[in-house]
């Protein structure tokens, strides 16, 4: 039986024009991340990752740390939702910049309202697949592990939207059940599914082990 370690990206710039880029808390995170493995003499057998900047960052942030990685294989799949586009679709009007705690929640909340809503198929934001075709994609990256990689450990660096609905395909969940686990998703966090031949299960969930210390404990990062 393999494992499948499914990695948060590392704290992106959340309220900065292009936030699918790294912060260097972000980069730190991975860092780290990838020294903590190196320490322990993990090892994977494959790597796959979305094709977001901020995806490949992060692999590259471990990959320092950790050498002799494999060739990662960038799945489309992978890549996060479009919170901008959702929050646009039921919040026409520009938002002010979430510089503020009150601020900071009233996207959340948008987003939170906005999710629920593509699930159900009320809202279809611009540019967007559907949330089956959404939902249907990280259901085949993740059929893909398991046939090819059973015995294996496996490295995928995503997002919290792909992960948390890959947490709650494999638990059974409803697809709103997903938004909370969304929404407590941290950055750099690991989750970790058994790969057997015929099912995935779920050993651990939004895990910052490597961030256990008293130097990195104030790293934790939700955006």
């Amino acid at each position: 039986m393999g494992t499948l370690y499914l990695v948060r990206h590392g704290q992106a710039s959340f309220g900065a024009e292009n936030y699918d880029q790294l912060s260097p808390r972000g980069t730190a995170q991975a860092e780290r991340l990838g020294q903590y493995w190196q320490e322990r003499g993990q090892s994977f057998d494959a790597v796959f990752t979305g094709t977001l900047r901020r995806h490949v960052q992060t692999l590259e942030g471990i990959a320092r740390q950790l050498p002799g990685l494999p060739a990662a294989t960038a799945l489309p799949a992978l890549n996060e939702y479009d919170s901008h586009a959702l929050i646009r679709s039921i919040h026409p009007e520009p938002l002010d910049k979430p510089d503020t705690p009150e601020r900071y929640r009233q996207h959340f909340r948008l987003l939170c309202d906005a999710l629920a809503q593509w699930m159900s198929g009320v809202i279809t934001p611009e540019g967007m697949p559907s949330w089956e075709d959404f939902s249907g994609g990280v259901h085949q990256a993740l059929e893909r592990i398991r046939q090819q990689y059973a015995g294996g450990n496996v490295l995928l660096v995503s997002s919290g939207g792909p992960i948390s609905t890959a947490v709650s395909q494999v638990l059974g969940t409803t697809p709103e059940a997903s938004i909370a686990l969304n929404m407590r998703l941290r950055n750099s966090a690991v989750t970790e599914f058994s790969i057997s031949p015929k099912r995935l299960m779920l050993q651990t969930f939004n895990t910052l082990n490597h961030l256990d210390t008293d130097e990195t404990r104030e790293w934790v990062t939700f955006a």
